[in-house]
């Protein structure tokens, strides 16, 4: 059973579809509220690493696999609410931009223009994009099972 509440699994999805999103496809979305909010930077952005641990077979002892490159950055909004992001890789802009969103969205009236004019949107290309890489796998997919040996 998940202890999660229901506002963490809206901000988890959120952030989730902004991760995923590009830079450009994510600034596009943005300029479609049409809005220019004044935010204080709190932390960052920043960049640095984060450890990546493993486990062999899912099941056995934990060890490090590698590092992975991340940015993170806090904001105030003029309202006093406080947004957060951090995303792999190193574009700032990109992580501030994901912070302002996080913090709006915790006004129910922009957190429905986030959802609508940014959230359906940016999903939906995302839907799209593994749907064309699902059918170039299975173009190049081959059933072993079906191959018959010519020496029977």
């Amino acid at each position: 059973m998940s202890t999660m509440s229901t506002e963490d699994r809206a901000r988890q999805r959120r952030m989730s579809i902004l991760a995923n999103a590009g830079t450009k496809e994510l600034l596009d979305r943005w300029l479609s509220l049409g809005i220019d909010p004044a935010a204080e930077l709190l932390r960052g952005p920043e960049t640095g690493l984060i450890a990546l641990r493993g486990r062999i077979g899912g099941g056995g002892a934990p060890f490090n696999f590698g590092e992975a490159t991340v940015t993170r950055a806090t904001v105030r909004m003029e309202n006093g609410a406080i947004g957060h992001a951090i995303m792999l890789g190193r574009d700032a802009g990109k992580v501030k931009l994901a912070a302002v969103i996080d913090a709006l969205a915790t006004d129910d009236i922009m957190a429905g223009e986030i959802e609508d004019k940014i959230l359906t949107p940016l999903a939906a290309a995302a839907a799209d994009r593994d749907r064309e890489q699902d059918a170039k796998t299975q173009a190049t997919r081959v059933n072993f099972f079906t191959m018959v040996r010519g020496d029977d």
